[in-house]
């Protein structure tokens, strides 16, 4: 018997949530089931394995449980960015070896068009925008950046544009930047309205229970997952619950649950909008990737995301909340002198699954239990083509996208603790220090 010791626990702030359509939640599960396959998580990637699954085999069942409401969680929290290019950040150039840099590539561009094929099909009203992403600078260490990672996008054969500091005005209104790198191939999205959207057209025979939180697992030929409400008893599992999967017994002090926090405005008035002037909507995100990530979203609000904590528990921490709020508030006023004043609606947090060599998990975890967990902040992507690839790999298909991430390092080992928890929270600050103008 393993005992979950860690539930998640978010805030009720976020503002792509509450802002998205209603809709009917699921029941949770109640009493005592079977099924052939059940899935813990249904965000990117469990939503994606769930689809998959049922495509593979029509006659299974297939279980989809989340400890929360879709949407509300984790895959619900992010900027909304649907990456399409490699970024390592540890290599010089952000592209590294060019062979595993393309594979990554259309891994994360695998991910990207199932999301748009899918938004396509079943019109999921989630504000996707095919517009591209600027990644922009301030100071001369972030141009440094961007020239290295210009530098390797040739070396990659992708297309971008550089822009001064008049030209990204005219595109964004401020003229907050000194020069940025265009790349067209992000999509932009209103996070939680997807993955509202995706959970509401899942094939007939995925059954998702929503407010399902596992409290004890027992594993044997079959796992017996127990909640507050019964218990379902899985021929196979698959765990898509990210830094959560540790608490269910795997890859334990390998992933790092480190929290970043985002502020959504009003909506702009005309006046405001034409003070403003730019493009309508529009994304940036900054050379240093402990800078500030800004959007400006197709109903006129601006997005501002910064700061990280971290949050071994993966739960929400209100004082987070109270002391990055005035970051946010100074890194708008400096962008945004024209919009001076301009109040916040919403300020909340969400947890992303990190790594220290930022490696992801994908594979088996033990006999029936299988994982695709540790996104490493690019859940949108790489956790909806992992999901997808998860499915085929037990469905018996081979590939060699399949090949590359079996064959990932995965997760190393952190520090035991309080030393993790030290070093973590002294290169936190230190980055966000570090980042100067651009945080």
């Amino acid at each position: 018997m393993v005992k979950v010791s860690c539930l998640p626990a978010d805030d009720g702030t976020c503002g792509w949530y509450q802002l998205s359509k209603g809709r009917v939640v699921k029941p949770a599960h109640a009493g005592h089931g079977h099924a052939r396959w059940v899935i813990v998580g249904a965000g990117y990637t469990g939503l994606a394995a769930a689809r998959q699954l049922a495509e593979h085999f029509p006659s299974d069942s297939i279980v989809l449980l989340d400890a929360q409401e879709v949407g509300y969680g984790t895959s619900g929290r992010n900027a909304g960015f649907a990456i399409d290019l490699p970024h390592d950040i540890g290599a010089e150039d952000y592209i590294g070896d060019i062979a595993t840099a393309k594979t990554v590539m259309r891994l994360n561009v695998t991910g990207q068009s199932y999301l748009k094929a899918l938004v396509e099909q079943f019109d999921i009203d989630c504000q996707m925008k095919h517009c591209g992403k600027y990644q922009a600078a301030v100071e001369p260490r972030g141009i440094a950046v961007l020239d290295a990672y210009r530098r390797g996008l040739d070396k990659l054969d992708q297309p971008y544009e550089m822009l001064g500091a008049e030209a990204l005005a005219g595109k964004i209104g401020t003229r907050f930047y000194r020069q940025a790198l265009f790349t067209p191939g992000t999509s932009l999205i209103q996070p939680s309205a997807l993955v509202k959207g995706l959970a509401d057209c899942l094939p007939a025979n995925v059954t998702l229970y929503e407010n399902t939180a596992i409290t004890d697992v027992e594993y044997g030929d079959k796992t017996v997952l127990k909640h507050a409400g019964g218990s379902i008893t899985a021929d196979k599992v698959i765990l898509t619950n990210n830094a959560f999967g540790m608490s269910f017994g795997f890859l334990k002090g390998r992933m790092l649950p480190v929290f970043t926090y985002a502020s959504l405005t009003r909506p702009l008035d005309e006046a405001e909008q034409a003070r403003l002037g730019g493009a309508p909507y529009w994304g940036v995100i900054p050379a240093d990737p402990f800078g500030t990530t800004v959007r400006r979203t197709p109903d006129n609000r601006i997005l501002i995301r910064n700061s990280f904590s971290f949050n071994p528990d993966g739960r929400a921490k209100q004082k987070y909340l109270d002391r990055f709020g005035p970051r946010h508030r100074d890194a708008f006023e400096r962008r945004f002198p024209m919009l001076a004043g301009l109040p916040f609606e919403y300020t909340w947090g969400g947890a992303l699954a990190m790594s220290r060599n930022h490696q992801g998990f994908f594979g088996e975890l033990r006999r029936n239990v299988y994982g695709a967990l540790c996104c490493n902040g690019l859940g949108v992507t790489r956790g909806t083509a992992t999901g997808k690839l998860m499915a085929d790999w037990l469905a018996g298909q081979q590939s060699d996208l399949i090949d590359f991430v079996l064959r990932a390092a995965g997760p190393s080992a952190n520090p035991p603790r309080p030393l993790v928890g030290v070093g973590v929270n002294l290169n936190l600050k230190w980055g966000q220090y570090r980042a100067g103008l651009e945080g």
